[in-house]
């Protein structure tokens, strides 16, 4: 398994940063060669199923997931929004937690999780760990950029 932690800060406030983190279908123009379809239909909240497919043709594979914990920030006064996500895919497995709360004139986003990938030696998870961190960084970055 691979852990990984990104934290960012954002002039957006947290149910917009929650809004954009949370449209799924957006995440997949931040992710090479790579679309993502939601299964069940709207709104997004527990039991919400994607599928990211990633590759080109027959060399493609599909990070399938879904919502298991929903809380949106500011549905109580002072909630920190947090959304987990479990991996379900055969290739892809483990979690992901996004949590939103407030911070100075915006918010704070905090992204960690762990992931396996059927079949990586052991050695390699140090790469799978620096890997993830960049690419769920390059995700966070797009989508709070302030426009």
């Amino acid at each position: 398994m691979a852990l990984f932690r990104i934290d960012r800060t954002t002039p957006l406030s947290p149910e917009a940063a929650w809004r954009r983190l949370t449209r799924w279908e957006a995440h997949a123009a931040l992710v090479p060669l790579t679309a993502i379809t939601v299964t069940t239909p709207p709104p997004s909240g527990v039991g919400t199923t994607f599928v990211a497919r990633t590759g080109l043709g027959r060399l493609a594979f599909d990070d399938v997931m879904r919502v298991v914990s929903w809380v949106p920030p500011g549905s109580a006064a002072g909630t920190v929004g947090r959304c987990r996500l479990e991996k379900r895919g055969r290739i892809v497995t483990g979690w992901a937690t996004i949590e939103v709360s407030p911070w100075d004139e915006g918010c704070r986003v905090v992204w960690s999780g762990e992931l396996r990938l059927r079949g990586l030696p052991s050695a390699l998870r140090p790469v799978l760990a620096r890997s993830a961190r960049w690419l769920y960084g390059r995700i966070m970055d797009g989508l709070l950029v302030d426009r």
